[in-house]
């Protein structure tokens, strides 16, 4: 939700989508709506209308097939192919590919625009992304394994397992999981936007995360509300390694990716970005031009952002995430364990609830990402097993405070689920 989903940009409503990984551009802090705060970076603020998004084209006549899916009939998946156009033209997003698969239908799968502007290189289903927020999925997949093992409870203090949190003692991990601590969100500190985009491409600890974070005081008590904090996931990476005894990328790669026949999903250790892939173009910079963001380096997003995937691999990890059960049958996460992470109070947003490390929005469940450069969107509607992966080589919001990657979502889910339509509205007072 993260604008939940733009790793510094806030993630503006949840943030803003729940995905984002955002940093307040110019060093201006981003509020969003109580539940959402922004995915990467944003902060809560009461809810507020919809903003304004551009017209869709009308949906074609449903088909017989399910009440909750269209059957992916040509006229369907022509309607589609002009939806992503529009959302194209209006936001000026350079270069996208979508996917929708459901059981027993035709799949959909193209690639619109340009990987490259430079090179005119065409986007196409088979190029490496970053992910942005979509990596909290990831991490908090490790934790409830962990929890699974009895390593660590959901409800213990981070205290009692990392020493030096503001109000470790009474933030659990839960809280931490579910975007409840209350912990500022250091992607929001003016400093820390400094320092990024002075030297785009150099590497940060966690430690040096979570510092620009605890400088500032506690902003509620855990459990009181819904606020987006990157700060969190950092704070359950360091967990992860603490009781795995293993690198966090190691541990995913061992227990999460290779069970799921994930191989070409990555958590960098640096700017490292396999080939082929996009380059990513962002405004998020120090003077407010658009920037290439291939060669950024990701570790300020570390546990909260840095992974990188493709279409194919977010294809399988949709069903993954959203039933714990590998692809192979076996279980990722205990059921027990999974009920409570797929558990998604109210965010403040209507309709769209956050679990752990997990939203539910109009019944797509999954998150988004988002970060200098790239955005993408994985959800998986259980009623019909309805996977829609969207990845896009921009973050530049459109009027300036809609993600590009909610635009795709809800012009593809109004077309081929108009009962269950993807929709993270901005908050009014959101600015970038």
């Amino acid at each position: 939700m993260p604008h939940p989903s733009a790793l510094l940009r806030t993630g503006a409503a949840v943030a803003v989508v729940l995905g984002t990984l955002t940093w307040p551009l110019a060093g201006a802090p981003t509020t969003a709506p109580a539940a959402f705060a922004a995915p990467s970076l944003s902060r809560t603020s009461p809810p507020s209308p919809p903003s304004p998004s551009p017209p869709s084209p009308p949906s074609p006549p449903s088909p017989s097939g399910s009440p909750d899916v269209r059957s992916m009939t040509p006229a369907v998946a022509a309607g589609l192919d002009a939806a992503v156009r529009k959302v194209m033209r209006e936001a000026d997003v350079p270069g996208v590919t979508v996917g929708v698969w459901t059981p027993g239908q035709p799949d959909y799968v193209r690639s619109f625009g340009v990987a490259n502007k430079a090179t005119g290189q065409p986007m196409s289903p088979g190029l490496y992304m970053r992910i942005g927020s979509e990596t909290k999925m990831f991490t908090v997949t490790a934790v409830l394994q962990l929890v699974d093992q009895g390593k660590v409870g959901l409800d213990d203090p981070i205290g009692t397992y990392l020493d030096g949190v503001p109000n470790g003692n009474r933030i659990t991990v839960r809280d931490l999981a579910g975007m409840r601590s209350g912990l500022f969100n250091y992607s929001e500190d003016e400093a820390f936007f400094k320092a990024l985009t002075s030297d785009p491409q150099r590497p940060f600890t966690p430690q040096q995360l979570l510092a620009y974070s605890f400088k500032h005081p506690v902003m509620f008590q855990p459990g009181q509300k819904f606020s987006y904090s990157n700060t969190n996931l950092i704070l359950l990476g360091l967990l992860v390694e603490k009781e795995s005894g293993q690198r966090l990328g190691t541990y995913l790669a061992r227990h999460v990716l290779a069970p799921a026949g994930m191989k070409q999903t990555l958590f960098p250790t640096g700017n490292e970005f396999p080939t082929p892939h996009a380059q990513g173009y962002t405004d998020q910079t120090a003077n407010g031009k658009v920037a290439e963001t291939a060669d950024w380096n990701p570790s300020w997003g570390w546990a909260a952002g840095a992974m990188i995937s493709t279409l194919d691999d977010l294809h399988t990890w949709a069903p993954t995430a959203a039933t714990g059960i590998f692809p192979d049958g076996s279980t990722m996460v205990a059921p027990a364990t999974q009920k409570q992470r797929l558990t998604t109070p109210p965010t403040g947003i209507t309709g769209a609830g956050y679990g752990l490390g997990i939203f539910d929005v109009q019944g797509w469940i999954g998150h988004n990402g988002s970060l200098p450069g790239y955005e993408a969107l994985t959800v998986y509607l259980p009623s019909t097993r309805t996977t829609v992966v969207v990845l896009l080589n921009t973050d530049i919001s459109y009027h300036g405070n809609i993600e590009p990657s909610t635009l795709f979502g809800r012009a593809i889910t109004r077309t081929v689920s108009p009962a269950h339509v993807f929709d993270l509205p901005v908050p009014a007072s959101a600015t970038r």
